[in-house]
C-alpha cells in the first residue's frame, strides 16, 4: 500500500510572490514527484461571485471560493483516487478551459490565498507555508501584474486592492499567518526559504 501523500499549504497576500515561488519549486521535482491543486481552480461560478455597493465583481473573498469542493477532492487524491476538475479562467472569455486531472503524489502542493482560512482544509494540511511581503512592495507587483501584463486599467487596479485585496488581507489572511509552520519572507526574494523547503521535500520522499 502507498504511503498517503504529504500535503504542503502554501499560502500569502495578493502578489507576495507565491507563483513565482511554486514554479522554482515544482521545477526542482521530476514530473509525477509532485502534484499542485491550486485555489484558483476551485472558484464559485461568475454568477454566484459577491459584488461590491458598486455592483463589481469581488474574487478577493473567500466567498468566492467552493471550499467544500476543494477539500473533498484533496481527501479524494490523499485516498489514492485521481481528480478531474474543469479550468477556472475568470473573466478571460477568449481562453478555452481545459480539464484538469489531478494525480497522487508523494508530495501535494495546496495553492491560495485562503488555504489556512477554511478549519476543513487547513487540518488537511502537513505543513503549512506562508510567503510574505510588504504591503508596497505587493502594490507594486499587483500593478505590474494586472495593468503591465493583463491589461487592465490602472484606476481599476488602485480600486479593487483599496477594495477588496487589502481588506481581505487583513480580515482573512494575516490573522492565520502565525498558524504557519515556516513564514518566508519575499521582500528581494525567497531562494533560501525555497531551498530549505526543497531540501525538507526530497529528504520526506526518501523516507
Amino acid at each position: 500500500m502507498k504511503p498517503q501523500p504529504y500535503i504542503v499549504g502554501i499560502t500569502g497576500g495578493s502578489a507576495s510572490g507565491k507563483t513565482l515561488f511554486l514554479d522554482k519549486l515544482l521545477n526542482a521535482f521530476d514530473p509525477g514527484q509532485v502534484c499542485l491543486i491550486s485555489q484558483d481552480n476551485y472558484y464559485k461560478p461568475r454568477h454566484q461571485q459577491p459584488m461590491d455597493e458598486k455592483g463589481i465583481h469581488n474574487f478577493d473573498t473567500p466567498h468566492s471560493i467552493d471550499f467544500e469542493a476543494y477539500a473533498s477532492d484533496i481527501k479524494k487524491i490523499q485516498g489514492g483516487e485521481t481528480v478531474e476538475r474543469k479550468e477556472y479562467t475568470f473573466n478571460n472569455p477568449n481562453k478555452k478551459s481545459r480539464m484538469l486531472t489531478f494525480e497522487p503524489s508523494p508530495v501535494v502542493v495546496v495553492e491560495g490565498i485562503f488555504v489556512l482560512y477554511y478549519p476543513e482544509l487547513a487540518n488537511l494540511l502537513d505543513l503549512k507555508v506562508f510567503i510574505d511581503a510588504k504591503d508596497y512592495i505587493k502594490l507594486k507587483r499587483r500593478i505590474v501584474r494586472d495593468k503591465v501584463e493583463r491589461g487592465y486599467d490602472l484606476d481599476d487596479v488602485l480600486y479593487r486592492y483599496e477594495k477588496h485585496v487589502m481588506p481581505t488581507y487583513e480580515k482573512y489572511i494575516e490573522p492565520f499567518k502565525h498558524d504557519a509552520d515556516l513564514i518566508i519572507p519575499n521582500n528581494r526574494g525567497f531562494d533560501r526559504g525555497l531551498e530549505v523547503i526543497k531540501v525538507f521535500l526530497k529528504n520526506k520522499m526518501l523516507k
